[in-house]
């Protein structure tokens, strides 16, 4: 019998010959990613150990989440990650020069067949690109700091396979919201979710990070995509140190198996107060949006800016409409301007930032009212999330999002002209 692409990894990663469902392994680690307020919370305690980081080129830390920071205890963070980081030689470190989950692909951490845990739950991101990588708390992230180990349980894999073609100004952010409203925020707890299919073969990595980036919305311990000719291309000249394709035996068990067929999919929208409260944008259209959020670690990519410029050209925001443009790092912000397209939002009236987490986790900027509502390119809707708990917010991809910030409503993206 054989194994499904997630097995594969941490059997490799425990060194046994095979694994299956159910199975505890003590897997050896190839990345640790740690944000700045895991940072800052797990400083102290691992330095109560009196151990070195395991391998200092191995732990890769980041300050995105105050990016810049905008409270007291926010600022506090800055000074702990940056002592932290010299305080144990730290190899790799980004000072508020991207989010974690954009830089690791990006600076060629991340590969297929590697297993790679971050202090932070969208570290399922990195799966796009055939690697094991999932999120864990600050304190499994100081024993693996101290040991390069951990143990983990092999979970179960759920095969979602999506046929067909996408249809016009229908992305890969609207799939994921799909399989959020066919299982919701607890349909694929401690599994792994496997995505392939001619869809999924068609799409960009770009739109790749974007469905394993909410796949631990579903509950999924990780999600993963197989590696092919897009893979490979976009690892060429960013891994330095070899890879090779990585698939699903054929004769692997699935759990289950969920079919999308791409043909009939449409722009999806999560409704107030859930991930997994998901309706196709017609049954929401016409509500009134405040302000609009174009980015985040979930699509703030070149990708995700081609299909909202083309949308936002040559248009201007009604009066009451605020719209963030925040690049997932600074790359990609560099290449925004390079392009042209920063002009683009300049002059629709857009504002850019910096690279950040920002309003995404209510981190800083971008705070809503009672009675207020955001639609977001982001990740989470829950209540709060991005300040008062009064007000709304809703998630769609960039082609809605951009359609809502020149309409000043919730819009099918296909209805702009």
């Amino acid at each position: 019998m054989g194994m499904t692409i997630s097995e594969k990894i941490l059997a490799r990663a425990s060194g046994a010959e095979r694994v299956k469902p159910g199975d505890i392994v003590n897997a050896k680690i190839d990345y640790a990613m740690v944000p700045d307020g895991s940072c800052a919370l797990l400083s102290s305690d691992f330095r109560k150990l009196g151990a070195p980081v395991w391998d200092k080129d191995k732990a890769v830390v980041v300050i995105d989440h105050a990016a810049p920071p905008c409270t007291v205890g926010y600022a506090k963070w800055i000074p702990e990650t940056i002592r932290f980081v010299e305080d144990f030689d730290i190899t790799h470190f980004y000072n508020m020069q991207g989010v974690a989950h954009q830089i690791m692909p990006e600076e060629g951490f991340v590969k297929p067949g590697a297993l790679i845990v971050g202090a932070d739950s969208h570290t399922t991101t990195y799966g796009a690109l055939g690697a094991f990588t999932t999120g864990i708390g600050a304190t499994d992230m100081i024993w693996v700091l101290a040991t390069g180990e951990l143990w983990l349980r092999v979970p179960e894999t759920v095969r979602v396979e999506v046929n067909g073609t996408l249809p016009p100004l229908v992305m890969g952010k609207d799939i994921i919201l799909k399989l959020l409203e066919m299982i919701g925020i607890s349909g694929a707890t401690y599994k792994a979710l496997e995505f392939g299919g001619s869809a999924i073969r068609s799409l960009s990595v770009d739109g790749r990070l974007t469905i394993c980036n909410m796949a631990v919305e579903t509950g999924a311990k990780n999600g993963i995509i197989e590696t092919d000719e897009n893979t490979m291309a976009y690892l060429d000249g960013r891994v330095k140190d070899g890879f090779s394709s990585l698939t699903s035996d054929a004769d692997c068990v699935y759990a289950k198996t969920i079919d999308i067929n791409a043909d009939e999919l449409v722009p999806m929208v999560a409704l107030p107060h859930n991930p997994g409260n998901v309706v196709p944008v017609t049954e929401a259209a016409g509500k009134k949006i405040d302000q609009v959020l174009l980015g985040s670690c979930t699509s703030g990519r070149m990708e995700d800016y081609y299909v909202a410029a083309e949308i936002l050209k040559g248009k201007k925001l009604p009066r009451h409409m605020r719209c963030l443009v925040i690049p997932a790092s600074a790359k990609i912000a560099r290449q925004l301007n390079k392009e042209g397209l920063t002009d683009i939002f300049y002059e629709t009236g857009c504002i850019v930032s910096n690279s950040q987490c920002g309003p995404c986790g209510g981190m800083q900027m971008g705070f809503i009212d009672a009675g207020e509502a955001c639609m977001g390119t982001h990740n989470r809707n829950f209540r709060g999330r991005m300040g008062n708990p009064d007000g709304e917010i809703y998630l769609g991809s960039p082609a809605t999002a951009a359609a809502c910030a020149v309409t000043g409503c919730i819009t099918d993206p296909r209805t702009i002209t």
